[in-house]
C-alpha cells in the first residue's frame, strides 16, 4: 500500500518489485537527479529490517555528497569548508571575548554606542559556539542515519526506546543555531539604525532608544523562530530539522533577508552622505586621489558591520554542488562569514582611539604600582626615607601638570617636566648637582626627613620611627 516515511510518499508497489521514486526537490540539500528505492517483499508488504521490525528506504544518491562519481573530490571540499569556518569562528570567538571584557572592564568606555558593540560581539560569539554544538551533534547523530530515520517514521510500533532524547536535542542544537543565527543578523541591522539615527534624525532618549534596539536584536528573531518550531513540529517533524522541508525555512529566512536588504541600503546612504560632506569640506584643499582614498578607507570600514558580504550571493541558491560557481559561493561564505566577527572587534575595539588609550592608562598605572612596590620593599630594607628618582621603567617622563593634572586623563604621550616644574617637585634630584649619587640609597633627601635622618644617626631603629621607612601609601600621595 501507499505510505509517507517522513520524506517522500512511496506509491502502491507489486509483490518482488523494487520502487524507484526520483528525490524530492523540495529538499534542496538532494540531488534531484538521484533516486530512492525501496523493496517490496514476495508478500506485497514493503521489506522490513529485522533488527527494527520497520520499513527501510535508501536515499544514498539523493544524498550528494555520497554521489560516487564525485566523492573523493567532494569529500575534500566540505573537509576544507569545514576547516576553513572552524578555524575563522574560533579566531573570532578569542577576539571577540577579548573586546567584550575590554568593554565592560573601563568604566569610561560606558555609553550606549559601546553597549551595542557589545551586544553584537556577544551575538556572534553566541553563533559561534552554536555553530560548533551543532557540528558536534549533527556527526554524532549522522554516524548511524539508520537511527535519525527510525525515529522519524510514522509506524506502529513508536520510536525506538532510547532514540527520541537524543533527537530532542539535536532538534534544539539546530533551532539555537537558527535563533543565533538571526540574532546575529539583526544586531548588525541595529548598528546599522544607530549609526543612521547618529547622522540622520535625533531620538528623544539614548535609554529608551537602547531598550528599543535590545528589543528589536533578541526579542524579534525569537518570534519568527518560535512560529518555524512550531511549524516544522506540527507539518514536518522529519529527522533533526536540518534538512529544508519545502517551503517552512522561508519563515525565517525572509526576515533575516529583509534586514540584510534594509542595512545595505542604510549603508549605501551613509555612505552617499560621506561622499557629499567630504567633497564639500575639502573642495580645492585635497588633491580627488586623496579624496577618493579617504571615502574607500570609510567605505571599506563599514563593510564588514553592515554585512555587505551578504549581498553578493544572495540571490543565488545553491543546489548543485558538483559546479564551480557553488564551490566558489561557499568558500567566499565561510570565510567571511566566519571572520566578520574577528574584522568587527578588531575594527571597532582594539583599533579605536579611546580603547587604545585606556588600556595604555591601564598598563601605565600597573607599571607605576609594580614600581612603587619596588621601592617599598628597597626603602623598607634600607631605613632610609626616601622619595625621589620614582619613574617607572615603562616611560621615561611623567606627566603632572598642577591642576591640570586632575582634569585631563593620562594619554599615550607624555610631556617632559621643564625645570621649574621638576625643582618643586618632592625628591627632585638635578642631573647635574653635585649632591647627586649613583646610588639609591646616598640619594639627598628632602627637608622633612632631615630630623628624621639625625634620629637614625643617633641610633632610633625603623621600627621605632615611621619616618624612617614610608608606607606606600605616602609614596602613592607623593607620586
Amino acid at each position: 500500500m501507499p505510505q509517507w516515511d517522513g520524506i517522500i510518499c512511496w506509491p502502491r508497489g507489486a509483490p518482488s518489485q523494487l520502487v524507484s521514486v526520483p528525490c524530492p526537490d523540495y529538499i534542496y540539500d538532494f540531488n534531484h537527479k538521484g533516486h530512492a528505492y525501496r523493496q517490496c517483499d514476495m508478500f506485497g508488504n514493503w521489506e522490513q529490517v529485522p533488527s527494527v521490525n520497520r520499513t527501510w528506504a535508501n536515499y544514498s544518491e539523493c544524498s550528494t555528497y555520497l554521489l560516487s562519481n564525485h566523492k573523493n573530490k567532494e569529500e575534500e571540499v566540505f573537509v576544507r569548508l569545514h576547516l576553513m569556518y572552524t578555524i575563522g569562528y574560533s579566531i573570532s570567538l578569542v577576539s571577540l571575548c577579548a573586546a567584550v571584557c575590554i568593554l565592560c572592564y573601563f568604566k569610561r568606555l560606558h555609553c550606549t554606542r559601546n553597549y551595542i558593540h557589545i551586544h553584537l560581539f556577544t551575538s556572534f560569539m553566541c553563533r559561534a559556539v552554536s555553530i560548533f554544538v551543532k557540528d558536534a551533534v549533527l556527526y554524532s547523530v549522522s554516524e548511524d542515519a539508520a537511527k535519525i530515520e527510525d525515529d522519524n517514521m510514522r509506524a506502529e510500533l513508536g520510536p525506538a526506546p532510547g532514540q527520541r532524547p537524543q533527537m530532542v536535542g539535536c532538534k534544539v542544537a539546530v533551532t539555537l543555531f537558527l535563533y543565533f543565527l538571526a540574532t546575529n543578523h539583526y544586531w548588525i541591522l541595529v548598528e546599522g539604525l544607530y549609526l543612521h539615527s547618529l547622522i540622520f534624525m535625533a531620538f528623544l532618549s539614548d535609554k529608551n532608544y537602547l531598550w528599543a534596539l535590545t528589543i528589536i536584536g533578541w526579542g524579534v528573531p525569537a518570534v519568527f523562530v518560535s512560529a518555524w518550531v512550531s511549524a516544522r513540529a506540527f507539518l514536518a517533524d522529519t529527522q533533526c530539522w536540518d534538512i529544508s522541508a519545502g517551503n517552512l525555512k522561508w519563515i525565517y529566512q525572509v526576515p533575516i533577508l529583509a534586514a540584510i536588504v534594509v542595512n545595505f541600503f542604510l549603508f549605501l546612504n551613509i555612505v552617499r552622505v560621506l561622499a557629499s560632506k567630504l567633497w564639500e569640506t575639502n573642495t580645492g584643499k585635497l588633491d580627488p586621489r586623496q579624496q577618493y582614498r579617504k571615502l574607500l578607507k570609510a567605505t571599506l570600514v563599514l563593510m564588514p558591520l553592515f554585512g555587505v558580504h551578504y549581498m553578493v550571493f544572495m540571490a543565488l541558491p545553491y543546489t548543485e554542488v558538483t559546479g564551480l560557481l557553488w564551490q566558489v559561493q561557499m568558500h567566499y561564505e565561510m570565510f567571511f562569514n566566519s571572520s566578520q566577527g574577528f574584522f568587527v572587534a578588531f575594527i571597532y575595539c582594539f583599533c579605536n582611539g579611546e580603547v587604545q588609550a585606556e588600556i595604555k592608562k591601564a598598563w601605565l598605572r600597573r607599571s607605576l604600582v609594580l614600581d612603587l612596590k619596588q621601592k617599598a620593599r628597597v626603602t623598607s630594607s634600607g631605613g632610609s626615607c626616601y622619595y625621589g628618582g620614582m619613574i617607572s621603567h615603562a616611560t621615561n617622563s611623567v606627566s603632572v601638570s598642577g591642576t591640570a593634572s586632575r582634569a585631563q586623563p593620562l594619554s599615550g604621550r607624555h610631556r617632559v617636566l621643564p625645570l621649574h616644574s621638576l625643582a618643586n617637585l618632592p625628591g627632585y634630584i638635578p642631573s647635574g648637582s653635585e649632591n647627586s649619587l649613583p646610588s639609591s640609597s646616598q640619594e639627598q633627601q628632602p627637608p622633612s626627613c632631615r630630623k628624621a635622618k639625625e634620629r637614625k644617626d643617633a641610633g632610633v631603629s625603623p621600627e621605632e620611627d615611621p619616618c624612617l621607612s614610608p608606607s606606600l601609601k605616602d609614596l602613592e600621595t607623593v607620586l
